[in-house]
């Protein structure tokens, strides 16, 4: 793996750190601290401006009108993204565009007019459901939802929860059994639109997460025309989980953009705080946690990065994927807590941004798999397949 950045690389991230520094962050000054979305008028001229400078819709291909960013470079630019105070779930409050369901990509071409076109115009929006009461870390065995074949139909029935989304889409993709005795291998990925009767949905509590409600999915008797099947029968895990391991590694890269702007923040106030005459960068009590706040972003940095590169070769990196979700997430959260330390009372105020990444950096080592999941997916890669 090449350590350095290309001259290319130094552009683009040179250009959306100053558009963090620029755009995102005076305008956060003026936001409520939870707050989640832009005033409708800032966002279309912030869309305006990311277009003129040709990264919108960082996640979607070339071939869709996406800019042609290879992997390590998508999550150079995730990491800068995160670097304000809602940039953890909301990285620049969505100015930058994004795929929506990535894995409508892989849909036939009807299935691509009627739901990937319209999402990647900005008419519709989906949800993404597949973790179900029954257990979110082994989704694929854990999965009770049914869908049985009538017909030219598949009526399903079951629930999902702690889905994001979902009670503002206009479409999901709903995971189902569809072969009981085939475990991963009988589990089918429907597209279904939230308007058929059957299909019932309501928000549950509020999460540490601010702003945002999760969701709860109720199917009775909801009939889905076979042709909304997307891929094939029973193969539908095989959709959700490649694309699972290739989100990881954005995911975990915004932890260390929170990671880093948390550190430097701290470094600064660490250099202008005096107690008992002398500032608190002359603490080795303080040294010391800003020292290890280092070593967590650069571990983190190197691991996520070497997941980016493997994924770009073509290389298998579902271990490295792991790692950097496992590492990245836990890291993150112990460099964010030692800021809070170092603010002292300061710190967990709305005035700093520390208390929202706290309370949201603890999600992410549960999203996406939570540790325990990653510790097992890279001990079944290291000892074999056998391991259950």
């Amino acid at each position: 793996m090449e350590l350095n950045l290309t001259e290319e690389q130094e552009m683009i991230v040179g250009m959306v750190r100053k558009f963090v520094q620029n755009e995102i962050l005076p305008l956060e000054m003026q936001l409520d601290p939870d707050a989640d979305a832009l005033p409708a008028e800032h966002k279309t001229r912030l869309v305006e401006k990311v277009k003129q400078m040709g990264l919108y819709g960082l996640d979607i291909p070339p071939e869709y009108g996406g800019p042609d960013l290879d992997m390590v470079t998508r999550t150079l630019l995730a990491i800068e993204m995160s670097q304000h105070r809602a940039g953890l779930y909301v990285p620049c409050y969505g100015v930058f565009g994004g795929a929506g369901l990535a894995q409508l990509f892989e849909a036939n071409d009807d299935q691509k007019e009627r739901y990937l076109y319209p999402t990647l115009r900005g008419e519709k929006s989906g949800f993404f459901g597949l973790t179900e009461p029954s257990g979110g870390s082994d989704p694929a065995r854990a999965i009770e939802t049914r869908a049985v074949q009538d017909g030219d139909d598949w009526i399903i029935n079951g629930s999902k929860i702690f889905i994001s989304g979902a009670d503002k889409a206009d479409y999901g993709l709903v995971f189902a059994r569809t072969s009981p005795d085939k475990g991963r291998g009988g589990v089918t990925c429907f597209i279904v639109d939230t308007d058929t009767p059957g299909f019932h949905v309501r928000r549950i509590v509020h999460t540490l997460r601010s702003a945002r409600y999760a969701t709860e999915l109720q199917f009775e008797d909801m009939r889905v025309p076979a042709r909304n099947i997307l891929g094939q029968l029973n193969k539908g895990f095989a959709i959700a989980n490649d694309r699972l391991s290739r989100q990881r590694i954005p995911y975990s890269a915004g932890c260390i953009g929170v990671a880093i702007a948390a550190n430097k923040m701290a470094v600064e106030y660490a250099k202008q705080r005096e107690t008992f005459g002398a500032p608190l960068s002359s603490r080795q009590a303080i040294q010391w946690m800003l020292v290890d706040n280092e070593i967590d972003i650069r571990h983190a940095r190197w691991v996520t990065l070497e997941a980016a590169d493997k994924a770009e070769k073509g290389e298998p990196f579902r271990t490295e994927a792991a790692m950097a979700k496992l590492i990245a997430t836990e890291n993150a959260s112990r460099v964010v807590d030692r800021c809070i330390q170092i603010h002292g009372g300061y710190g967990v105020t709305k005035d700093f941004p520390f208390e929202r990444w706290y309370r949201e950096m603890r999600i992410r080592r549960i999203g996406e798999g939570p540790s325990e999941v990653q510790r097992h997916i890279i001990a079944r890669d290291i000892l074999g397949s056998s391991l259950r």
